[in-house]
């Protein structure tokens, strides 16, 4: 009797597709944009329980889409869009279900702001997840994607999710986003912050509008954003500037620094906090190509920052810390170095301006 090959009698049935993977395959489209396609994805849950390598001290994170259109250089989250990707999918191969190669391959970091999926019934998620879950320990809101892109105006899934929060009391929630819509939901802001903790964090890397086309092609101008900082804050919202990613050689000198920490005093803002870049694999091809484009003297500095490690070395990192600390006294921000997307020590108190001594000075500059 002659012997069967188990391995090729069992090839002619697909592999089954799991997880997230499988809901992107089940996704429908939703709508357009340029070149930009939207589809509705169902998920089982919205608040996503967090860790993360920066030892912030965020449990909670939620966000409404997954994807970003902004198509910012230096994001770091392209990589998420890499488990949506069939593991047996290649050129004109079958998939599970019948369906062949999907058009866009989730593998390409570009893909992250081509194809973005809008997470359905997410108010109602949320609605049940926030039963079971501690209300003193901190929700953040756009860790990944930002919750104010554009499809939000049509969508309206970040305001859904603010109405549940309206109605709850005692809870912890920050807000990350580079967007002025988040002006549209001030009402909701004021109502949450009456009951619960709530910071907003507007990310403005560079007041230099040229510059923030170059490295957020799709974001608002810094302008605007700074606008919003004021109309949060003249709402009674603590609201503050959130400077990162701070770019070796293009944006991380003193001078830069004190720039954004100006502007960012003279709108009001509760504070100024600013990190250092950290690259991981799926981000090196996108913004490495924006820094041979636009700073190509600085290829050579960047390969060796990077050739070992995805974050900043402590020595650097410390440097900028004291560049930071210097900038938020001079313009009398506080700072919030360690829990930039939280909400502890949240006081929208501001300090009087200081002067830095001669032997500060002396210290950033080592």
């Amino acid at each position: 009797m002659a012997k069967i090959n188990s391995t090729e009698l069992f090839t002619i049935l697909p592999p089954q597709l799991t997880g997230i993977a499988r809901m992107a395959a089940d996704a429908q489209h939703a709508d357009d944009g340029h070149l930009i396609e939207f589809k509705a994805l169902e998920v089982r849950s919205i608040l996503n329980k967090s860790v993360s390598k920066r030892r912030l001290s965020l449990v909670y994170s939620i966000n409404p889409y997954r994807g970003c259109e902004f198509g910012c250089k230096y994001c770091y989250a392209r990589y998420t869009h890499e488990f949506m990707a069939p593991k047996t999918a290649g050129n004109g191969e079958e998939l599970p279900n019948g369906l062949t190669s999907p058009a866009i391959d989730f593998r390409d970091p570009t893909s992250f702001e081509r194809m973005i999926f809008l997470k359905q019934n997410a108010a109602w998620l949320l609605e049940q997840e926030l039963k079971k879950i501690d209300p003193r320990l901190e929700i953040a809101l756009g860790t990944a994607t930002d919750p104010y892109q554009p499809i939000e105006r049509r969508a309206r899934i970040t305001r859904s999710l603010l109405e549940v929060f309206a109605r709850k009391a005692g809870y912890r929630l920050g807000i990350v986003t580079k967007s002025r819509l988040i002006e549209r939901d001030i009402d909701l802001l004021v109502e949450i912050s009456r009951r619960n903790t709530l910071v907003v964090h507007v990310t403005i890397t560079t007041p230099d509008a040229k510059l923030a086309r170059l490295l957020e092609p799709r974001a608002p101008r810094p302008d605007l954003r700074f606008q919003a900082v004021k109309r949060l804050r003249e709402a009674g919202i603590v609201a503050g500037v959130f400077g990162s990613p701070l770019l070796p050689g293009i944006t991380d000198s003193q001078e830069a620094l004190d720039g954004l920490a100006r502007r960012a005093s003279a709108v009001g803002a509760s504070f100024f906090s600013a990190h250092p870049l950290f690259l991981k694999p799926c981000s090196r091809p996108t913004y490495l190509s924006f820094v041979r484009e636009h700073f190509p003297s600085l290829q050579a500095d960047y390969a060796k920052r990077f050739a070992y490690a995805d974050f900043a070395s402590r020595a650097y990192s410390a440097k900028l810390a004291e560049m930071v600390d210097a900038a938020c006294r001079r313009h009398g921000l506080r700072q919030r170095w360690s829990d930039a997307l939280l909400t502890r020590n949240e006081g929208s108190g501001r300090t009087p301006p200081q002067k830095v001594g001669a032997q500060m000075q002396q210290r950033l500059f080592a």
